[in-house]
């Protein structure tokens, strides 16, 4: 009873109730969003049921990392960075493309049982511990050339698998953490200065060597219709312009739960995954997107408060780290269907379907509740042993 107590009075429920809040949202909001697909005698989609397992394993995962201290799984980071090194290389072998997407191969199909994995987003969690030990190890170093030199080429390793698997939603979520841990690290400006000018140097070679045709044309048609023929432009652009059309539709309080004319006829392409903001922007209107802003505004900053309230620097580049990964997918994602940005495939956290995608977002969190409870000020545990006879006793 007593480590049950002390169990639940060390968990930030203020970061966790939200969280498990957005899971049962994405959950319903997928489930209205694969209703039209429901075959007869079943209740669930597939895709839902996967989301539900993987957010149920998360969720378990989740709160068995919180009871671990962090300091010892950042101890693991070798092993972390090998295993999900390891799993990204096995893409270039095994790896299996996404429907529609042959330029790509993102995902690893596990025989038998017939799931696919996301090593990418294994990948985001090994980033944010071993970049975050990395920054710890240099300390005053950190603003050294051989430092710097250092941490961009950690940071290239898996921006570079992902930019060569096909994965640009990915890699710009990596893009975001690497800068945003460096920039809040103290890292000089004049070394953002010399990475920016670089960068602007390489993407005519990124442009040219890395990027598919098809990747170009998505590009091309948010921000230069002009340069791809009529029949090219509105094949490219047809998944956004249809959820705009659904978010337009939508209005101030939508058309209703399972009543989206959009989202139940399987207008809007992936709406389940990457455009599922439509379907919640269509069926609960702009007061249900308000909501969910909220709500994963609030994580964030929740996020932000654990890493200010920690003791030492590991943990608050922990926790810097994964407000990132999920402050920038949410960026990226929603300026995705509002056609602010390319289509590039990226999850909503918590909203989108995906098992790898809901699970690891999960162990972000699992870190975080841990950096809590091992900085909390701890009641200290009474060992003393009574009713205990010995020949010292009087």
């Amino acid at each position: 009873m007593k480590v049950l107590k002390n169990f639940l009075k060390e968990t930030d429920f203020s970061l966790l109730i939200p969280c498990l809040l957005l899971s049962a949202f994405g959950i319903l909001m997928v489930h209205s969003a694969t209703l039209y697909k429901i075959t007869e005698g079943s209740i669930l989609h597939r895709d839902t049921l996967v989301m539900l397992i993987a957010v149920v394993a998360g969720i378990v995962a989740c709160l068995i990392i919180s009871i671990i201290d962090y300091e010892f799984i950042i101890r693991l980071w070798p092993l972390i960075a090998v295993v999900s090194l390891a799993l990204m290389l096995a893409l270039f072998k095994w790896g299996v493309s996404p429907n529609g997407r042959d330029d790509a191969f993102t995902w690893l199909l596990v025989p038998k049982i017939n799931i696919t994995i996301q090593p990418s987003e294994i990948l985001k969690i090994a980033f944010i511990i071993t970049f975050s030990m990395h920054i710890d190890m240099l300390k005053d170093r950190i603003n050294e050339w051989k430092s710097i030199l250092l941490l961009f080429i950690h940071g290239m390793i898996p921006i570079s698998l992902v930019i060569v698997t096909g994965d640009l939603g990915s890699a710009l979520v990596f893009i975001a953490i690497f800068i945003g841990l460096l920039f809040l690290s103290g890292v000089y400006l004049r070394y953002f200065a010399s990475a920016a000018a670089f960068g602007i140097a390489a993407a005519p070679i990124l442009w040219m060597k890395f990027f598919s045709e098809f990747q170009k044309n998505r590009f091309l048609a948010v921000y230069k219709p002009s340069a791809l023929e009529e029949y090219t432009y509105e094949t490219i652009i047809y998944q956004q312009k249809q959820g705009i059309n659904a978010i337009g539709a939508g209005g101030l309080k939508g058309s209703g739960l399972f009543k989206g004319v959009y989202t139940q006829n399987g207008l809007v392409p992936e709406s389940r995954n990457d455009m599922v903001f439509t379907v919640i922007c269509e069926e609960l209107g702009f007061w249900g997107a308000i909501l969910l802003l909220a709500l994963l505004t609030f994580v964030v900053i929740r996020i932000l408060l654990v890493a200010k309230s920690t003791r030492d620097n590991v943990s608050k580049l922990l926790c810097w780290g994964a407000a990132i990964m999920i402050g920038a997918q949410v960026f990226i994602n929603i300026g995705m269907c509002l056609k602010l940005l390319p289509v590039i495939g990226i999850t909503l956290p918590f909203m989108s379907a995906g098992g790898s995608s809901n699970f690891c977002v999960y162990l972000a969190i699992g870190l975080v509740l841990s950096v809590y409870r091992f900085n909390k000020d701890r009641e200290p545990i009474n060992y003393r042993l009574i009713h205990l006879s010995t020949p010292f006793s009087d």
